[in-house]
């Protein structure tokens, strides 16, 4: 498209108001009109619904955005309306009157956008009905959920790459608010995207502050001491459902409005909680992780937790709902070690070696286009766990999904060696998994600068101590962030055992290098230069 930048630029002035866009936008703009996959990463609130809605403006043909909040995608509906822009959703509730007008008028180019979650992509007739439309544009919003390296990990996200080409491979925008590495490298993966632009902008929020407060015993007394102190709203987060109304509980005790939050709550429940809290009307909101995704409410002014979350992935998150208007806030980790072991415990989890076999030997006897509900009702498997399962035997190369139906690959490994691939590749997962939960372990217990350390573990460098975390108030936090020497951060690294990675922190005795196999490992830095244990490739050293 000839002179894209630009008529982006004019496109979001005249439809959105738009008049400075903020670092990254018109770049991912100006990339998704001339027709190029784009991944960007960028806080709520820095107006990533812009970077699809101007080129959906520019490109011919509809715009399908996927997004696994339902509240979410009417909030985007009405905000399009607001400004003449036709826009539908579609929900398991959509009458199929109102699905056929909506699908109509798409066809028809009467409606530009359409918002649906990623479960109605399950659907046959809708898969149909939107290649019909022949959408120019793919939006998959919340991204990171498609990596089961990612924190909200949602295995219907593993059929949008199928759906992508069922749909005649329109251009893909993948967006995410936070994601490491190998979370961006298992999107664009996963999506199918094709040699796409990867922006990522901004992760550092400095008006955080960061605070890890170490318990010997429950936490439970000195956590709702401190939120009483704190300014309000905030939210609190737990590892299980009965510590939310324990925790809450207490928290009303002590004078405030506080509800719990989790996931077996009725959807009416958790609306009410939702919408309380959204309209001022709670203090408190404590919760599981399933207090999460849509939660954009400027004014929360801190997030404290409980016990130690799995991984840096969902701490940062999490966090990152606290001081969106840019103003003071505050982020208090509760620290136990012993937590650490529930997390260990269930990463070692692994599937079943017969249960892989049962459903390789299911999909073989099938034949070509095996349907997935035979599938559940021949092997006995939730349609969570099947997905799952499904995946592994397509990373061992055993099996090819489509958005519906799914087929043995010729030639594949018989189904107990495709089981033993996969059962491999689930180890393998299993181990990367643990480095992160080590990771978490050493951010609650550093020395060093807080904030330094979580965006070195997202492949940022802050050159000098923050100055808003506790390391850094209590004078330890003064090490310079990459020391003298070889192996700076983001140098490219081979390991005899370990493979290609990167180096994503440097101390003055240590590195923290992300490979791309064996997940996150810190090394003395001593034994690598005396044993010679990596060697700098350059970039194009990665495979």
């Amino acid at each position: 498209m000839r002179d894209a930048g630009a008529k982006c630029e004019r496109t979001a002035r005249r439809v959105l108001g738009l008049t400075d866009l903020r670092p990254g936008q018109l770049a991912a703009m100006t990339a998704l009109a001339e027709g190029r996959d784009t991944l960007v990463v960028m806080p709520t609130g820095a107006g990533k619904s812009a970077i699809y809605q101007v080129p959906a403006l520019l490109l011919p043909g509809p715009t399908l955005v996927v997004s696994p909040l339902i509240a979410l995608q009417r909030d985007q509906v009405e905000s399009l309306r607001r400004r003449d822009e036709e826009a539908v959703s579609l929900d398991a509730s959509t009458p199929a009157s109102r699905r056929s007008e909506a699908f109509e008028a798409l066809r028809a180019g009467e409606t530009e956008f359409l918002f649906c979650a990623p479960e109605q992509l399950a659907r046959p007739d809708v898969v149909r009905e939107l290649a019909a439309a022949s959408p120019s544009l793919m939006v998959v919003d919340e991204a990171h959920c498609v990596s089961s390296w990612g924190h909200d990990f949602r295995p219907d996200y593993l059929r949008l790459g199928a759906v992508a080409e069922a749909l005649g491979r329109p251009v893909i925008a993948a967006l995410t608010a936070t994601a490491a590495p190998p979370v961006r490298a298992e999107i664009v993966d996963r999506l199918g995207m094709r040699e796409p632009l990867e922006i990522v902008q901004g992760f550092d929020r400095p008006n955080i502050s960061l605070t890890v407060r170490r318990m010997l015993d429950d936490p439970a007394v000195e956590l709702v001491a401190a939120v009483a102190q704190e300014p309000l709203p905030g939210i609190v987060y737990t590892a299980s459902r009965r510590q939310t109304g324990r925790l809450a509980g207490m928290l009303t005790e002590a004078g405030l409005r506080a509800e719990a939050y989790h996931a077996g709550l009725r959807r009416a429940e958790r609306d009410q909680v939702h919408g309380r809290f959204m309209s001022g009307e709670l203090d408190v909101v404590v919760s599981t992780n399933a207090f999460g995704m849509g939660i954009d409410k400027p004014d929360v002014r801190f997030v404290h937790h409980a016990e130690v979350p799995g991984s840096p992935d969902s701490y940062y998150q999490e966090i990152g709902r606290a001081g969106r208007d840019g103003e003071a806030a505050r982020a208090v980790l509760f620290y136990r070690p012993e937590d650490l072991g529930l997390h260990r415990f269930f990463t070692g989890a692994l599937p079943d070696p017969e249960t892989l076999e049962r459903l390789a030997q299911a999909v073989a006897a099938a034949g070509p286009g095996a349907d997935r509900k035979q599938l559940r009702e021949r092997t006995e498997l939730s349609p969570r766990r099947l997905t799952s399962l499904l995946d592994l035997l397509e990373r061992a190369g055993a099996v090819r999904l489509g958005t519906r139906r799914v087929s043995p690959v010729p030639g594949a490994p018989d189904p107990h060696a495709a089981a033993e691939l996969a059962m491999r590749l689930a180890e393998r997962r299993r181990d990367v998994e643990r480095t992160r939960l080590e990771m978490m372990r050493r951010y609650a217990e550093t020395e060093e600068c807080r904030r330094r350390f979580l965006l070195g573990y997202f492949g940022e460098e802050l050159a000098e101590p923050c100055g808003n975390c506790d390391t850094c108030r209590a004078g330890t936090a003064d090490q310079p962030a990459n020391g003298e020497g070889p192996f700076r951060v983001h140098a490219h690294v081979e390991h005899e055992t370990w493979g290609h990675g990167q180096v994503i922190q440097r101390g003055e005795d240590r590195l923290t290098v992300l490979f791309q196999e064996a997940g996150y490992r810190e090394l003395s830095l001593e034994a690598v230069l005396e044993q010679r244990l990596l060697t700098e490739t350059g970039a194009e050293g990665r495979s």
